[in-house]
């Protein structure tokens, strides 16, 4: 049995385009410093490609702070009755 290799990649700054995924089921790919991700489908693109969708987008030293900080969080007065 013979498996597709390539990946046609669905939305994302990739769009439309195709790439060797080596049977991969995640397909990172580094765009001005961040990682873009396409997730393996069941589906198929004509005969020679597996269609990958896009996951997001991730810095690549893992998650990055938000705009909250979480020393600056109140507790809710429920929190500080129960201790």
């Amino acid at each position: 049995m013979e498996t597709n290799t390539k990946a046609y990649l669905v939305g994302g700054p990739r769009d439309g385009s195709s790439q060797d995924a080596d049977g991969k089921a995640l397909v990172e790919i580094e765009i001005d410093g961040m990682i873009h991700r396409y997730i393996r489908t069941t589906k198929q693109h004509g005969d020679d490609a597996v269609v990958y969708n896009y996951d997001g987008m991730v810095a690549p030293g893992g998650g990055e702070p938000g705009v909250e900080d979480p020393a600056a969080r109140v507790a809710s007065p429920k929190a500080d009755e129960q201790g």
